[in-house]
């Protein structure tokens, strides 16, 4: 009896140190599957600092991607209205019935005080129906998250292999997740001294923001 014992207590004290298996996260599993996503690309690769996706299923991860590509097309036509019309381009005519015109309004935070505010109550609803009934996948004939073409624009899309067509989503990405940061540095900089091309300076090609405003 007491060899028996004593055998028990010293296989339990081996099976101590035996090496476990780890049991496999299943956050770490669903992580991996979207690993292989466009978007996750050298140098970061898939990267997810603030957890987002922990836990998260496909329908997630789809309404994340939306979120993300919106927030970059808008960002793209922010800064490039931010440089076209530092660049002194405008519209031809008034903007409003008293004689304000295009001309008359500047770049940056200054152009929103000075629209009309009729001008800006269009502007919102302009946004609002774009959002509501035209930047969406109104037919359902989206091939992946983000296709808003609705069986009317395609711009020789559907010619492209595709090889070509994942390539370029993928550009579409990089350039908004970039846009995101330029408009946003764009911003800061004037706020902090009414010079968000802070950059030209850098390099001897000084911009006068909105000389002559």
């Amino acid at each position: 009896m007491f060899r028996s014992v004593v055998l028990a207590l010293a296989l339990a004290s081996a099976a101590a140190f035996a090496p476990v298996k780890a049991p496999v996260s299943r956050t770490s599993v669903v992580t991996k599957a979207f690993e292989t996503e466009i978007g996750a690309q050298q140098p970061l690769g898939f990267w997810d600092p603030l957890g987002l996706l922990e836990n998260a299923d496909q329908d997630r991860f789809d309404r994340l991607r939306e979120v993300e590509l919106k927030h970059g097309r808008v960002s793209m036509l922010a800064v490039l209205g931010h440089v076209t019309t530092t660049a002194g381009v405008r519209l031809g005519g008034d903007i409003d019935l008293h004689g304000t015109s295009f001309s008359d309004i500047p770049s940056g935070f200054a152009g929103l005080a000075a629209v009309p505010s009729f001008g800006l109550v269009q502007m919102f609803f302009t946004v609002g129906f774009l959002e509501l009934f035209v930047m969406k996948d109104v037919t359902g004939e989206a091939e992946f998250v983000g296709d808003f073409r609705n069986g009317y624009i395609d711009f020789g899309w559907d010619t492209l292999s595709e090889e070509d067509q994942i390539r370029k989503r993928g550009i579409e990405l990089n350039n908004g997740r970039a846009a995101q940061m330029g408009i946003l540095g764009l911003m800061v900089h004037e706020g902090l001294d009414n010079n968000p091309y802070v950059i030209n300076d850098l390099f001897g090609l000084p911009v006068e923001f909105n000389a002559g405003f």
